[in-house]
C-alpha cells in the first residue's frame, strides 16, 4: 500500500476505499433489564471513505441494510427488525454521511456526521481510531480502523419500552456503538 507520513502517522495515500465486508463488524450494545447488556451487529452493509489530500478533509459514508441485525435469538431479532424498532420494511437502510473532520490527537480523529435511522436524521459525532496501513499476504493493501459512539435510541423514534416491576425499563436508551474494520482501495 502507498502510505505518507502526515504529523507521524503513517496513512494512506489519497483516494477512495471500501470498507471489507469480511473484516468489518458493525456492532451495537444495550442495556437489558438495568442489569446486562445485549449485544448484536448487522451483517449487511456497505462504506466507503474518501481520504483527502489534507486528511482532516476526509469524508466517509456507510449504509446498512436494518433487516440485518443479529443478535443471536431469533425472537428478539424479529422484535428488532418490526415496527417497534427498527420498522424495517418501511424504513430498509441505515445511513450514515460524514460532514467534517473536527480534530485529532495522535491516531484518534474526531469525526462529525449524520446518522439517519426510521427516516430521523441526528447529528452524531464519532470517535475513530486509525490502526495502520498494510498488504495483505495476497498483495491486498489495507487499512485499519475502530469506531465508537453512543446515541440515545429515543432521538431517533426507537422509543419502545416495558417498565419492570422492581423499578427501571427493559431496554437502555443509550445505545454504544462499535465499529472495527479494514478498507481497501476501490477498484
Amino acid at each position: 500500500m502507498t502510505t505518507r507520513t502526515w504529523e507521524n502517522l503513517q496513512l494512506p495515500a489519497a483516494g477512495t476505499f471500501n470498507l471489507d465486508a469480511a473484516h468489518t463488524r458493525i456492532g451495537f450494545v444495550v442495556k437489558h433489564m438495568m442489569v446486562s447488556k445485549v449485544r448484536g451487529h448487522f451483517d449487511q452493509f456497505a462504506g466507503s471513505v474518501t481520504v483527502a489530500e489534507n486528511p482532516l478533509e476526509s469524508s466517509a459514508e456507510l449504509t446498512i441494510k436494518a433487516e440485518s441485525i443479529s443478535t443471536g435469538v431469533a425472537d428478539r431479532d424479529g422484535h428488532l427488525r418490526g415496527d417497534d424498532f427498527l420498522a424495517a420494511e418501511k424504513y430498509p437502510e441505515i445511513t450514515f454521511r460524514s460532514t467534517r473532520v473536527v480534530g485529532h490527537s495522535g491516531d484518534e480523529f474526531t469525526v462529525l456526521g449524520d446518522l439517519t435511522i426510521r427516516d430521523v436524521t441526528r447529528p452524531v459525532e464519532l470517535t475513530v481510531e486509525y490502526g495502520g496501513a498494510g498488504t495483505n499476504p495476497w498483495g491486498q493493501a489495507v487499512w485499519g480502523f475502530s469506531i465508537t459512539t453512543e446515541i440515545d435510541r429515543e432521538e431517533f423514534g426507537l422509543t419502545w419500552n416495558q417498565t419492570l416491576e422492581t423499578g427501571g425499563v427493559l431496554v437502555g436508551k443509550k445505545i454504544k456503538i462499535e465499529i472495527e474494520g479494514e478498507a481497501n482501495p476501490a477498484a
